[in-house]
């Protein structure tokens, strides 16, 4: 309760009580004891997570989270395998987000960026992996143009209407649109404001975060007509219709014209779009936030176990998301968690 108040403050409990005890049940899925970030939830309720190799002893990149709290390497064992020195076209070098999309399909994003040292040419890769056969069906890959070399590509939606990923690069600050049909992919927005991180400071649990990270965040609306993202160092929450984004004839100055502000939403990492509103993963507040179509941001639930809530994921029975304390390092004195909202 002592590390509550200090990231809230009474007003901040107050407001965490009155807007979330009367519809929200934050429970607990699964603690591990290596830092994870992606969550995916199929269907039928099989979840599956990501560890990003931000060290050098991660045995694991891509699971399948089992009910007795488990994780077992998926799709197989031989893609885990990455060491360095490998070319990394056919493992997983460092994975930093997994999403199922609307059809039930599961996708793997590889940015290839392992201990943010540099990006392993002719690495970088989104996998399509079919559920029911457990097996990759399609592989995309990113070349020099798309994957710059400090680029780090983080989080993705796949629009199943129109056949387009969109993806953000967190390391130099754009977005990314991947036409599925003929697998060629285009940057956009490099080096906009909107895709920029701010000029601010961020504390966390009383602890300074001085990375600098770009656009991160992402989310799809479930027409598919509105892309949101957000930089992690930043306060603002954008959006652009998706129409344009598809669109190869718009340059950078058209979109950017397009571009609407949604919300000072404060620091945030993952995003997620719901029919009440896009929620938000407040860092500094331990809390996951939600903002409202109308632009009114409020707390929706505040939780000591929220500690660094990181990706989101809709699944059957709740929205899940995990924690990856990224700010605490390699040892934090807490579990790693997946939490679900009910």
């Amino acid at each position: 309760m002592t590390r509550l108040i200090a990231r809230l403050g009474l007003l901040g409990i107050l407001l965490s009580l009155a807007t979330s005890l009367p519809a929200v049940e934050l429970e607990d899925v699964a603690t591990s004891t290596r830092q994870w970030t992606g969550i995916a939830v199929a269907p039928d309720g099989r979840i599956f997570v990501n560890f990003p190799r931000w060290s050098e002893t991660v045995p694991v990149s891509v699971g399948e989270l089992l009910a007795d709290g488990t994780v077992v390497p998926y799709p197989d064992g031989r893609r885990q395998r990455w060491q360095r020195g490998d070319d990394g076209r056919e493992v997983f070098v460092c994975v930093q987000s997994v999403h199922i999309d609307s059809a039930g399909r599961l996708w793997i994003l590889d940015p290839a960026n392992p201990r943010f040292r540099g990006v392993i040419t002719g690495a970088p890769k989104l996998l399509q992996v079919d559920l029911a056969t457990d097996t990759v069906v399609r592989t995309y890959r990113f070349d020099a143009t798309v994957a710059l070399p400090d680029s780090y590509l983080n989080d993705l939606r796949v629009d199943v209407a129109t056949g387009t990923v969109f993806i953000t690069d967190s390391g130099r600050g754009a977005l990314v649109v991947l036409d599925l049909d003929s697998g060629v992919a285009r940057r956009v927005l490099a080096g906009h404001p909107a895709t920029q991180a701010e000029d601010i400071e961020v504390v966390i649990d009383g602890v300074p975060f001085t990375s600098t990270v770009h656009a991160d965040g992402i989310a799809l609306d479930a027409a598919g007509g509105w892309l949101y993202w957000q930089a992690l160092t930043g306060h603002t929450l954008y959006r652009l219709p998706t129409a344009h984004l598809r669109d190869p004839a718009r340059d950078d100055a058209a979109l950017a014209a397009a571009i609407e502000t949604v919300a000072e939403s404060g620091v945030a990492d993952g995003l997620l779009w719901t029919p009440e509103g896009v929620l938000v993963s407040g860092l500094e507040e331990g809390a996951i936030k939600r903002v409202s179509p109308d632009g009114t941001v409020s707390v929706l639930v505040a939780d000591e176990r929220i500690v660094w809530p990181d990706s989101f994921a809709q699944g059957p029975d709740g929205v899940y998301f995990t924690t990856a304390q990224i700010h605490l390092g390699p040892e934090p004195p807490t579990p790693y968690r997946v939490l679900r909202l009910r």
